[in-house]
């Protein structure tokens, strides 16, 4: 088959030509951005997921939707190393300059800028890392009292009774919201309660790890009641299949049932995983229809690849006592399992490994579902650990 006409996209981010199974969340989304648009309450989303399940791309397609409604957006993406008032200085910037080119919003949102270069001045003694040019002197007492939540909390004010004189809404989406500081993230959420409190168009909308929902009722009780928290998982057969066929078709080639089967097989149904696999069988098949044989051969294929850049990026950054830690979570099988069962097949006091655990837990490779519990982030990780960790000489190796 044609390469060039592959339509088949994994990567990192990058949109699939068939966003399926995720209509509801959308509309969800929209309704909620319509309802804030006139003043009515309504809960922000929160979406998480395990990765390779497309909540980047899903938050993204969610953006462009707002942006269709004439809804000003801000996107931001949080790092670790990075602070969240860098991050959303330079986006409130653009977003209040957008929001003064409308000449009855022109006066509120002048005074949003003011409140903006308040914010930086006093924020840049306690986060270095704020870059952001400046286009007018800041106003005294708005926005730069040195305290985060409180100044944070005055910014959005400012900013979403700009976006009410503009009769429109300001939604900012943040990925990878959990590596996000507690202490900022509750200035986050305050600063949105209390939009919510004054009925100010301005939304969060944000992405991560399943983790996050523990993490942001943990820096403010009332998160929850705040934020709606739609989980995305993997794609259910039917629409698994229609990320497979639908692509397909557009470019007049057909996959056989079988070839399709064995696909959502191998995936279980995680959208990264079925654009791989995808790939790869369109690469390898000589004809139309794509068969069971091609999708088998194309397997090899789709796991070295996953293997050196989906999997191996993330195996990369972890210490050798991490790896061992994964590689026992591996033995045990795709999880969750018990801490003190894995303490138990390394031989281990379950105490000691306490600091490995929680360091995985920072760096995104694991997640507690429940008191004790240990679960992996990355769908299909514990098949990696085992071919890149084969054997037992690990088991033995120093601590």
């Amino acid at each position: 088959m044609n390469p060039i006409l592959n339509p088949y996209s994994p990567g990192a981010g990058s949109p699939p030509p068939e966003l399926a199974g995720r209509d509801a969340v959308r509309q969800k989304m929209s309704l909620c951005i319509e309802r804030l648009r006139r003043g009515k309450p309504a809960k922000s989303l929160m979406l998480v997921g395990l990765r390779g399940v497309g909540k980047t791309v899903l938050l993204d397609q969610m953006m462009k939707d707002a942006e269709a409604s004439g809804v000003v957006t801000i996107r931001i993406e949080a790092p670790e190393g990075r602070s969240l008032p860098a991050l959303l200085a330079p986006q409130l910037r653009l977003g209040l300059l957008r929001l003064s080119r409308t000449e009855k919003a022109k006066e509120v949102s002048i005074r949003g800028l003011r409140a903006l270069a308040g914010f930086v001045g006093k924020m840049k003694i306690k986060f270095n890392d704020i870059e952001v040019g400046l286009d007018y002197e800041p106003e005294a007492g708005l926005a730069d009292n040195g305290d985060l939540e409180g100044d944070l909390t005055m910014l959005f004010e400012q900013v979403g009774m700009a976006a009410k004189a503009a009769d429109t809404l300001v939604a900012i989406y943040i990925d990878e919201l959990q590596y996000v500081p507690e202490k900022q993230m509750a200035a986050l959420i305050s600063a949105l309660h209390r939009c919510a409190q004054l009925q100010l168009p301005l939304a969060v909308i944000g992405a991560g790890l399943p983790q996050l929902r523990g993490r942001m009722g943990d820096a403010k009780s009332y998160a929850e009641r705040l934020f709606d928290f739609p989980e995305i998982g993997p794609l259910s057969a039917e629409d698994a299949t229609n990320a497979i066929v639908k692509p397909a078709r557009e470019e007049d080639v057909e996959v056989d049932d079988d070839a399709v089967a064995l696909i959502v097989s191998y995936t279980k149904g995680y959208p990264y995983f079925l654009q791989e696999w995808g790939k790869h069988a369109w690469d390898i098949a000589l004809e139309s229809p794509i068969s069971r044989t091609d999708v088998e051969a194309a397997s090899t294929e789709a796991v070295a690849t996953l293997d050196e850049s989906f999997f191996r990026v993330r195996f990369d950054r972890l210490t050798p006592s991490e790896k061992r830690y994964l590689r026992a979570m591996a033995e045990l099988g795709p999880g969750p399992h018990r801490s003190g069962d894995i303490a138990s097949y390394m031989k281990r006091e379950s105490a000691s490994l306490g600091p490995v655990r929680s360091s995985l837990i920072v760096k995104g490779m694991v997640w507690s579902p429940n008191h004790g519990d240990t679960a992996f982030t990355v769908p299909l990780f514990d098949e990696f650990m085992k071919r890149i960790m084969p054997g037992k000489e690990w088991v033995d190796a120093d601590a």
